[in-house]
């Protein structure tokens, strides 16, 4: 929102307002980062590097019972051979 604040877009900031509000937001707690350490861990053993914050969003779903990631980002296929979580790409 940084960057709507900065223009001072009131219109688009009350947007995100009320879509943040509405969202629940997953917590990243100590069970979430060694979710996290685990995937990056199995990912270095098969000879995979890939971005942290992607780990970190695996290993967040993870940790509060995601099943499935829907995204774009073709890094998640990495995680899907290393965690239990199923990832659909579009």
């Amino acid at each position: 929102m940084a960057g709507v604040k900065r223009i001072r877009a009131k219109r688009e900031e009350l947007f995100f307002r009320r879509l943040f509000s509405r969202i629940r937001v997953l917590e990243c707690d100590l069970k979430a980062v060694e979710e996290s350490s685990n995937i990056a861990v199995k990912l270095a053993m098969i000879g995979r590097e890939i971005n942290a914050l992607d780990i970190l969003i695996a290993g967040i779903a993870l940790a509060n019972g995601v099943e499935k990631i829907v995204t774009k980002d073709k890094h998640f296929t990495e995680i899907e051979k290393v965690a239990d979580i199923k990832v659909i790409t579009y």
